[in-house]
């Protein structure tokens, strides 16, 4: 199966890139675009459960057209904006 995760420069990653002034630095990812609809079905699921299994995670990436580890992450971050929020 070819999976991507959805970052528009997989390739770009761990490389370096000469940046203004000659220095060397490291290219980032392309931030991942979710949509309105993407968005609320994640923020539902979150509200039903805050951790998600590794068969719930493929089952949700699946179904939303998203990478497992872009699943992963956001529940991350969300997790992460709870905390500070409480």
């Amino acid at each position: 199966a070819d999976e991507s995760s959805g970052y528009e420069s997989e390739s770009a990653v761990g490389e370096r890139a000469v940046v203004a002034g000659g220095t060397l630095g490291r290219q980032r990812r392309a931030r991942t675009a979710f949509t309105s609809e993407q968005v609320c079905r994640l923020e539902k699921t979150f509200q039903r459960q805050k951790y998600l299994g590794a068969s719930e995670r493929r089952k949700l990436a699946a179904a939303l057209q998203l990478s497992d580890m872009q699943i992963k992450t956001w529940f991350q971050n969300r997790r992460m904006k709870l905390k500070r929020q409480i």
